[in-house]
């Protein structure tokens, strides 16, 4: 059936106006009449939640990693009977939250045995439909993460017609360690098992959304952070060429194979990483690695997020010659990418900001000394083109630079990488608003009274989860004009599932060109600007001289 544009409005308008209770489900499961749904791999019966939403939740699309499927490919499963849907499954094993940190939503068990999905759908689907699918990725810095977050779930944009999926994909050590002998065990490549994961899920969702009332044709894939670089990946991996009608990457969308957020390495660098955690844990061989307690290899794993400092092993991203035959530009080029819409996203108060020493200025003259550190003879152009001529434009002015010499020039990258390579369009926006904290609200990874659009400060705009961050505690006082922000935001995702453009009638949003750089700000009002080019390109031209040491990350990349 669809959903046209103006059933869209409507939809989202009425979403806007109902608030979500029902945010992690450990009630009793309530039987869906029609179910079970008969998938490919067998019968999935869901449950109903309170606002008539049908939920299926921790559907297995793998076997369980575990025994010698540890660093393995995702391999398919199947079973007789019917598999009761009713509650998430575990997130994939990973270091602990504290609970007074933002992103904290509730204990989830934590497990190797991690390979479930999630998918919402309206009360009323049925087969056939051909509802518009939205499916996320988590980020977390590839080792944080879980589908099982609330401010992921998916009810709300049910409510607004359309089928939501997510799923959980291994993280870390344990979902992207390379190693020799798995080289050789599996045909010359090894590593990028979480991609796999996410391309295992991204199948079965094409292969079964359509029991379920969603179109497989009219998928969109999104992801934040390093969910962002996970989109990133599954574009130029030929193997999910086809899975996917459009990518959405908030924070960062890149392209290349360097950066902040998407960096990938040659495979005898992932290799190495497998050597140094083969070396650490004292094992003889891969057999002897296997075999090991996943506790103990989470304790020697890298990890500066969650306040953790710990100088472990990071297993990187690499060109396997599987998932990747090549770095992602490579892909464009031969034209084993997806050449599908993107809508290319960032924040106003991003990561780009805690990394760029000038919006640690507080006033004029500490903005002018900063300034001449980072540019040495070139700060007085930068100067001209950044100014701040009193205290009150030094932080404004600072983000801005920031933002155009971060995230905001990697969304302007990936649009002229599309347009070097492809012809699908890319809509690009920066989302400035700050999230209204309660009076007096403590937050262990956060200042509420500094802080600005936040990394990840988006999602529940996206997603229509603003409850989520009042479920353990009362942290927000949302207002009427965040559920209206909410609406437009939650409506153009689905409308960009559903068309293939973000458009709304209540949102005209164009697509990026170098002839016509406009992009969209969601800020204290959703308007269309226009890049301002000669900076970005100076600043692009001017990298600022490296800082003595970088900021140290406190909170969780996701």
């Amino acid at each position: 059936m669809g959903i046209g544009l103006s059933a869209i409005a409507a939809i989202s308008l009425a979403g806007a106006l109902l608030a979500s209770t029902t945010l992690v489900s450990a009630d009793a499961m309530v039987p869906l009449p029609g179910d079970p749904v008969a998938t490919a791999d067998g019968k999935v019966s869901g449950t109903r939640l309170g606002s008539g939403v049908k939920a299926y939740l921790g559907i297995p699309f793998a076997k369980p990693p575990t025994g010698e499927l540890r660093w393995q490919r995702p391999q398919p499963i199947s079973w007789d009977g019917i598999w009761n849907a009713d509650r998430r499954g575990p997130e994939c094993i990973q270091v602990l939250r504290a609970h007074d940190i933002n992103h904290y939503f509730g204990e989830e068990p934590t497990s190797e045995d991690c390979l479930y999905l999630n998918l919402w759908a309206p009360a009323e689907a049925k087969p056939g439909d051909g509802r518009p699918v939205i499916v996320f990725i988590y980020g977390g810095g590839g080792t944080l993460g879980s589908s099982g977050m609330a401010s992921y779930g998916g009810e709300n944009m049910a409510r607004r017609g359309a089928i939501f999926v997510n799923f959980n994909y291994r993280v870390g050590l344990l979902g992207y360690m390379a190693h020799p002998e798995l080289t050789r065990e599996q045909g010359g490549h090894s590593g990028n098992y979480g991609y796999l994961d996410q391309n295992a899920a991204l199948k079965w969702i094409h292969d079964n959304v359509a029991k379920f009332g969603g179109d497989p044709g009219k998928v969109v894939i999104a992801g934040q952070s390093f969910g962002a670089g996970s989109v990133a990946a599954q574009v130029t991996s030929p193997l999910s060429k086809g899975l996917f009608r459009g990518a959405m990457m908030s924070s960062a969308c890149n392209f290349s194979g360097t950066g902040m957020i998407g960096g990938v390495n040659p495979l005898a660098d992932g290799e190495n990483a497998g050597l140094e955690l083969q070396q650490r844990l004292g094992a003889p061989d891969l057999k002897a690695m296997r075999n090991v307690p996943a506790d103990r290899i989470l304790a020697l794993q890298e990890e500066n997020q969650l306040g953790l400092s710990v100088s472990g092993v990071r297993a990187p991203s690499v060109v396997d010659g599987y998932f990747w035959t090549g770095t992602k530009e490579q892909a464009f080029a031969s034209h084993q990418a997806s050449d599908v819409p993107v809508i290319a996203s960032s924040n106003g108060d991003d990561l780009d900001a805690a990394r760029y020493r000038l919006t640690r200025a507080g006033n004029v003259a500490d903005y002018q000394a900063i300034a001449r550190q980072m540019y040495g003879a070139d700060a007085d152009q930068f100067l001209q083109l950044y100014p701040a001529p009193t205290d009150a434009d030094v932080q404004p002015m600072a983000h801005r630079a920031a933002m155009e010499n971060g995230m905001m020039m990697n969304s302007r990258s990936c649009a002229e990488v599309q347009a070097k390579y492809g012809t699908a369009p890319v809509y690009i926006d920066t989302f400035m608003r700050k999230h209204p904290y309660a009076p007096g609200v403590g937050i262990a990874d956060q200042n509420p009274l500094t802080v600005g659009a936040y990394h990840t400060a988006d999602v529940p705009y996206w997603f229509d989860t603003l409850d989520a961050f009042n479920w353990q505690r009362p942290t927000r006082v949302w207002t009427a004009y965040d559920r209206e922000l909410t609406d437009r935001m939650a409506g153009a995702l689905i409308a960009f599932a559903e068309t293939g453009k973000p458009s709304t009638p209540r949102l005209n949003w164009p697509a990026w060109s170098p002839q016509s750089p406009q992009y969209m700000v969601f800020g204290d009002t959703a308007a269309v600007q226009t890049m301002d080019l000669q900076r970005m390109d100076w600043l692009a031209a001017h990298p600022p001289a490296p800082a003595n040491a970088p900021p140290q990350r406190t909170g969780a990349r996701d």
